[in-house]
């Protein structure tokens, strides 16, 4: 198969003759021999004048939730303006950032989950280049954990944050460039931002001969980090459950060699822990109790106790569902020491993270109360049914 990029240097490189572009990309913004994106467009005379770097930087150098300065590029000597850096203003590219740019071209693998940032940087461009009345060109890749299965609920207005700045479902069976056009026409389903159809000159390069169904590895590409802790397809496909940790004081695996596979915390009994989530029978997945001392980040150095994900189905496995069981199995198993995470989250201080991360209240309080696992699934699936019919009409494969 074809990625945008490759379709746009062999095909479409008129889009950007005689313009000066900008270029907002990541570590995995190569083609399939890995020759990476600046350094295919300035061999092709392209006129770079501009790089912006999403959440952990051009060259991908930077941890979850640390601010990146802007510099000039090593390798090109393009300038590089952050668009993650230690304020929410940040986030956005400002007008003098795009005063030398004609045309912005988005190169970025998403892994298919509301909460990677990328998609908000992406969404953040458009609405900016739109003002200032620049083009964007996207150059589509595959969603690596598929595009047909669709999981969890809106995003409450008063929820928005950078890992939902739109009210989309946590795993949403979008490429990235699907995502633009569905910012493009105006995301049709809760939240405020992005409600309404943007006046952007977008134009979407699509692949070639990559499917619905198809995961990452049936597109024969090589998978490059787009950020520290996403190493494999693997963690992608869990991501949409496990990231949920990020709003608890458990460790989410960061510190390990299997981040969001790997869960736990030094107050955890991983046999207690695996015994109660084989009991919810989830679809697809089975739970290994082990040991395992982060070397950074949550009980760096200490020994904790937890499970690892293994994934038997990948089919079957339903990554939120898993991931909200075992918040449940955690708030039963940690006792008082268990807590949720108040500290500050992408910008935001004064909700729980786990509010962000899941849209809203319900399955914290739902959790808090001791409901059962279908009740929880209750607060979100009308959600995902409706989503299915909204995205119809922006759907490119």
């Amino acid at each position: 198969m074809l990625t945008g990029l490759e379709v746009l240097l062999g095909e479409k490189l008129d889009l950007l003759a005689g313009r000066r572009v900008g270029v907002l990309c990541h570590p995995a913004s190569v083609d399939s021999h890995l020759v990476h994106i600046v350094d295919a467009l300035a061999a092709a005379k392209v006129k770079l004048t501009r790089l912006l770097g999403p959440e952990h930087g051009i060259r991908g150098e930077a941890q979850d939730m640390i601010g990146v300065g802007g510099e000039r590029d090593g390798r090109s000597g393009v300038p590089v303006v952050s668009l993650y850096g230690d304020g929410v203003e940040s986030l956005a590219p400002s007008p003098e950032a795009l005063a030398d740019v004609d045309v912005l071209v988005v190169d970025l693998q998403d892994v298919g989950s509301r909460y990677y940032t990328f998609i908000w940087t992406m969404a953040l461009c458009m609405q900016s280049a739109a003002r200032a009345g620049i083009s964007v060109v996207v150059l589509d890749r595959p969603n690596p954990i598929g595009g047909t299965a669709i999981e969890g609920g809106e995003v409450r207005p008063w929820a928005e944050s950078f890992v939902g700045l739109g009210s989309i479902p946590i795993r949403h069976g979008l490429t990235i460039g699907e995502v633009a056009r569905l910012v493009a026409a105006g995301i049709p389903w809760g939240g405020e931002r992005f409600a309404q159809p943007l006046a952007c000159d977008l134009q979407v390069v699509a692949m070639r001969g990559w499917r619905r169904g198809d995961t990452f590895a049936a597109t024969s590409l090589p998978w490059v980090l787009p950020s520290p802790n996403m190493p494999t397809p693997d963690t992608a496909l869990v991501y949409p459950g496990l990231c949920l940790i990020e709003g608890t004081n458990v460790s989410e695996g960061r510190g390990t060699t299997r981040p969001f596979e790997i869960i736990g915390a030094p107050f955890i009994d991983g046999y207690r822990l695996a015994e109660h989530l084989v009991a919810d029978r989830l679809p697809g997945v089975g739970f290994r109790p082990l040991t395992f001392r982060p070397t950074f980040h949550k009980f760096a150095g200490q020994v904790c106790g937890g499970a690892q994900i293994h994934v038997l189905d990948r089919a079957a496995f339903r990554p939120y569902l898993t991931g909200v069981a075992i918040l449940r199995a955690l708030f039963v198993l940690g006792g008082e020491a268990f807590r949720w995470r108040t500290e500050r989250y992408e910008f935001v201080s004064d909700r729980p993270a786990i509010d962000l991360l899941t849209g809203g209240d319900e399955v914290r309080r739902g959790i808090e109360a001791g409901k059962s696992l279908d009740e929880l699934v209750a607060t979100w699936s009308e959600a995902e049914v409706a989503f299915v019919e909204r995205r119809r009409g922006i759907l490119l494969y």
